[in-house]
């Protein structure tokens, strides 16, 4: 099921921000015209990923510095060796679409 979360043009370029969307916590990134969406809890050890910092296409945990590839979820560094759940996107007239599993 696609969910509509909120317009393209609010999304800041490596800027994450946070819906929710069916109760859970979504980050979503925007690194030029592609859209990524994730959980925003690390893996690891409690964190929210959105308040860490977007290196290239991966999200960097603010509290341990773990990094996950933001468009499959896989844990790149340690001390994380889960990866995190990424949710398919799309921009559909000018509003960026979540689809939930």
């Amino acid at each position: 099921m696609w969910v509509s979360v909120l317009p393209f043009s609010e999304l800041a370029e490596k800027r994450p921000i946070v819906r929710k969307i069916s109760g859970q916590r979504v980050a979503l990134v925007r690194i030029g015209e592609e859209v990524f969406a994730f959980d925003d809890v690390c893996t690891h050890e409690f964190a929210f990923l959105s308040e860490g910092q977007v290196l290239d296409h991966e999200i960097e945990c603010p509290l341990h510095g773990a990094r996950f590839d933001l468009a499959t979820g896989e844990a790149r560094s340690l001390p994380a060796t889960e990866p995190i759940k990424v949710y398919p996107t799309r921009v559909v007239n000018g509003k960026v679409e979540v689809k939930l599993s």
